[in-house]
């Protein structure tokens, strides 16, 4: 069962991306080849990889589980229709800040009225989706472009806001010296149009076990 999953979850382009990055770039050619066919993977729907990206801010991953785990204990399934039928008060006793309570109940809504166009996602650039989801509140770009990369895999996102990214790319690229923005834009214009697929190695050679959002 989980192969056919991976089979499934597989981005088309990988193959390709990977080709052309180890062609264009040095450090690519040399970090792709360290880690096998392991490749981006995207999981759940579109509602909850969100809302588990707000129940996540600002705590680690394992008190975000331990809260996500009771949240998702209040609903026979999360959706947008059955989180606004939660009571506040049993969201809070789950673990949930009150202002993560409110940012929840915000993505619901805009889920639930139509505000964010789902079904068009996959025809629509990236910029576009990123302006509809920062227009929920507890939502900002960077979140937006994880949302990119690891729910839409979208190949050509280049998230200048992750401080992993940036990290990795003054340990490959700098000899470890700070880079700024435009330093990290340089690098990626060889990267193109699979600016995902390189971030995502980029990740891997800080921390070889892949982060899913």
């Amino acid at each position: 069962m989980k192969k056919t999953a991976k089979v499934d979850t597989t981005p088309p382009y990988w193959e390709d991306a990977c080709k052309h990055l180890m062609k264009k770039d040095r450090v690519m050619k040399r970090l792709i080849p360290q880690f096998g066919d392991a490749c981006l993977q995207t999981r759940g729907d579109a509602f909850v990889t969100l809302a588990r990206s707000i129940v996540g801010q600002q705590i680690s991953v394992k008190a975000a589980q331990t809260v996500w785990d009771r949240f998702a204990l209040l609903s026979k399934k999360i959706t947008a229709g059955n989180v606004l039928k939660l009571k506040v008060d049993d969201m809070r006793a789950a673990g949930l800040s009150v202002r993560k309570v409110e940012y929840l109940v915000d993505l619901a809504l805009h889920f639930d009225n139509g505000a964010v166009h789902v079904q068009s996602w996959e025809t629509m650039d990236d910029e576009i989706i990123i302006d509809e989801l920062t227009a929920i509140r507890g939502i900002g770009r960077w979140t937006a472009e994880m949302f990119l990369i690891f729910h839409l895999m979208r190949p050509n996102v280049l998230p200048l806001d992750d401080v992993g990214l940036l990290k990795g790319i003054s340990q490959s690229y700098f000899s470890g010296d700070v880079v700024s923005r435009s330093d990290a834009r340089e690098v990626a214009a060889a990267w193109a149009p699979y600016c995902s697929v390189a971030t995502w190695y980029i990740w891997r050679s800080l921390d070889p076990l892949p982060v899913n959002y």
